[in-house]
C-alpha cells in the first residue's frame, strides 16, 4: 500500500492493491454469466460467485460455464450451512467441486479453515499448485465476535495451511466489535481479507483499506445484500483506492442508518478540496460502548441523527452554546489538540434560513419584519433533536410556537423552553391553524419506506402558507405533494440537508465548504 506524503492531510497516493469484489448470489448459471458483465460495467476487480447459492448445481457444465465466460477474475465459494452458506448436503461432493473449480482454473477457489488441510493436500497431489490460481483458507466465526486473543489464534491456524490469502467473518452484533476485525489487518503475515457481515458491520468493508485490507465487499445495484455497501457506491461515493493510513475517519451516528446521504454528499466533497477524509454512516446501539471503544485520533468526527441528537450531549467534553441552549448536538468534533468531543448544532441555522428564504422568494416576508418568520405561528411536529432546533431557530426570529409530540411532556418541556405552547398530540389531526401559518414536520414520519405516511389531515393544509418537512429520502414527500397540491408553499428538507452539512463541512475541516459543488451533487443524487 503506498502511503500520503507529509501533509497527511491531502489525497496524495492511491491504494493500488485494493481490489472491489462484487458479491453475486443469483440462483442460476445464467443470471450470474449476466451479473458478471454488470459488476465490471459496475466497477468491480473481480467477483465472488456463491455456488452454493445455485440451484441444481451441476458440476460438470456450470463450472465451466462460469470460468469459460468470467470478463473478470472469478472468485468460487459453495459454502456449508455450518459455515454460514445454504449447502445443506455431501461434503466430499462439495470438496470435489472446488478441486474441479481449481482444474479449471478459477481466479481464486475459497476452502473453510475445517477442510483445508486435506483441500490442499489434494491440491499439491494434482499438481494444481502450478496452475495461476489462489487458494482463499477461510473461517466463519458465528455468534458474537470473539477477543482479538481468539481471532489472533483463528488468524494463526490459516496461515499455517499454507494458504495464498486467509479470510476471516464474524457476524456483529454490535458496531464496536469491528474494531477486532481491523486490528487484525496491519500485522497479518499473509494477505488477510477480514470483514464482519450485517448492517452493523458495513465499516468493516468501508475501512478495511486505511488498516491493510486489500479486499472489499460490494453488491450490485439493485440487489442489495446486507452489510455490503453497493457496487455503485463504492465507485462514485467512497473510492476507496483513495483510502489510506493516514486518511481520517468521520461518520454518522445513526439508528438507522440505511436512508442516510451523507456519504454521497461528504465523500465527494473531501475529494473535491482534495482533503483526505473518508465518511461512513455507523449503525449505532450504544453511545457509551461505541465512544468507549472508537476514541482514536483517527475517528475525528460526527454527524448525529436519529434518535441521539439529544443523548448525544451526555457524551461530550464541551457544548457549544447554540447546541446547549438547545440540548440537541448534530455535529461532534475531536479536538485535534487534547481530543476532547466537541458538539454543535448546525439543524437549527440550516432548517430555519431555508424556511425564510423561501417564503421571501415567494413574498411573504410581510411588513418588511426582520425575519420572514417574525409574528407567524409556527406548528412544529416533534419535539426531539430535530424539532428542537426548529423551536429554538422559530423563536429566535419572532414566531409563535405550537408543539405537537407523541410524548405530551416532552412537548410541553420544549414549548416551556421557547415560550411557547404544547398540545397533545391526538389534537393534531384536527388542528386548525389560523391562515398564513407556517407547518415543520420534525418526524420521521413519511420516511423510506414508509413514504405514504402523514401526519396531519390533508383538509388542513390549504391554511398554511408553507409546509416543511424534515424528511429527505424521499426528496418530495406525501406531505410535501399534498401540501403542493392545496396551495402551500412547500421546503424540502433536503435544503436543510445541504445546508447543515455545509455547516458541518466547515466543522469537519476547517475550510469553506464548496456549496455549489455539494448542491449539485444534492440536485443529481437526491
Amino acid at each position: 500500500m503506498k502511503m500520503s506524503s507529509r501533509n497527511n492531510d491531502r489525497v496524495v497516493s492511491s491504494n493500488d492493491s485494493l481490489m472491489i469484489c462484487g458479491s453475486l448470489t443469483s440462483q442460476t448459471v445464467e443470471q450470474i454469466v449476466s451479473d458478471m458483465y454488470q459488476a465490471k460495467a459496475q466497477g468491480a476487480d473481480l467477483v465472488e460467485v456463491r455456488l452454493d447459492y445455485i440451484s441444481n448445481l451441476d458440476r460438470h457444465n456450470d463450472l465451466q460455464t462460469i470460468i469459460s465466460n468470467k470478463p473478470l477474475p472469478v472468485l468460487l465459494v459453495y459454502r456449508p450451512k455450518q459455515e454460514g452458506g445454504l449447502l445443506d448436503g455431501d461434503d466430499k461432493m462439495r470438496l470435489e467441486v472446488l478441486l474441479q473449480a481449481v482444474g479449471l482454473g478459477a481466479d481464486f477457489v475459497e476452502i473453510e479453515l475445517k477442510a483445508a488441510s486435506g483441500f490442499m493436500t489434494k491440491v499439491e497431489h494434482k499438481r494444481y499448485h502450478k496452475s495461476k490460481g489462489k487458494i482463499i483458507v477461510s473461517c466463519y466465526v458465528d455468534g458474537i465476535t470473539p477477543p482479538e486473543e481468539e481471532l489472533l489464534q483463528n488468524v494463526a491456524l490459516m496461515q499455517a495451511t499454507g494458504a495464498d490469502i486467509i479470510k476471516l467473518i464474524t457476524r456483529a452484533a454490535d458496531i464496536t466489535e469491528i474494531s477486532r476485525i481491523l486490528s487484525l489487518l496491519p500485522n497479518c503475515q499473509v494477505p488477510l481479507i477480514a470483514y464482519s457481515v450485517g448492517e452493523r458491520g458495513l465499516i468493516s468493508q468501508l475501512l478495511c483499506p486505511k488498516f491493510g485490507g486489500f479486499f472489499v465487499y460490494g453488491s450490485l445495484a439493485g440487489n442489495p445484500i446486507p452489510g455490503l455497501p453497493s457496487l455503485d457506491h463504492l465507485l462514485e461515493a467512497y473510492k476507496l483506492e483513495h483510502v489510506n493510513a493516514d486518511t481520517k475517519i468521520f461518520g454518522l451516528i445513526s439508528k438507522p442508518v440505511g436512508h442516510s446521504k451523507g456519504p454521497i454528499l461528504h465523500n465527494p466533497s473531501f475529494r473535491h478540496v482534495n482533503y483526505n477524509r473518508i465518511y461512513v454512516p455507523m449503525f449505532i446501539d450504544d453511545l457509551k460502548e461505541f465512544f468507549g471503544t472508537y476514541s482514536s485520533p483517527d475517528f475525528a468526527g460526527f454527524s448525529v441523527g436519529i434518535p441521539y441528537k439529544e443523548e448525544v450531549t451526555r457524551f461530550c467534553d464541551e457544548v457549544h452554546p447554540l447546541a446547549q441552549s438547545i440540548g440537541a448536538v448534530n455535529t461532534i468534533i475531536r479536538r485535534p489538540k487534547d481530543g476532547k468531543l466537541v458538539g454543535y448544532n448546525t439543524d437549527c441555522e440550516a432548517s430555519i434560513t431555508a424556511i425564510e428564504d423561501a417564503l421571501i422568494e415567494h413574498g411573504c416576508n410581510d411588513g418588511g419584519a426582520s425575519s420572514s418568520l417574525a409574528g407567524r405561528l409556527f406548528v412544529l411536529i416533534g419535539a426531539g433533536g430535530a424539532g428542537k432546533a426548529l423551536a429554538f431557530g422559530a423563536r429566535s426570529r419572532g414566531a409563535r410556537v405550537v408543539i405537537f409530540d407523541i410524548d405530551f411532556d416532552k412537548a410541553k418541556s420544549l414549548a416551556c423552553a421557547v415560550c411557547g405552547e404544547a398540545q397533545p398530540y391526538k389534537d393534531l389531526i384536527n388542528f386548525k391553524p389560523e391562515k398564513g401559518a407556517i407547518l415543520a414536520n420534525a418526524t420521521p414520519i413519511g420516511m423510506h419506506p414508509n413514504t405514504d405516511r402523514i401526519s396531519v389531515a390533508e383538509a388542513t393544509l390549504s391554511d398554511y402558507r408553507l409546509v416543511f418537512d424534515a424528511v429527505y429520502t424521499p426528496r418530495r414527500t406525501r406531505l410535501l405533494k399534498e401540501a403542493e397540491a392545496a396551495g402551500a408553499k412547500t421546503v424540502s428538507g433536503v435544503e436543510m440537508f445541504l445546508r447543515q452539512a455545509a455547516a458541518q463541512f466547515n466543522l469537519f475541516t476547517g475550510l469553506e465548504a464548496p456549496e455549489e459543488f455539494m448542491r449539485e451533487i444534492v440536485l443529481s443524487k437526491f
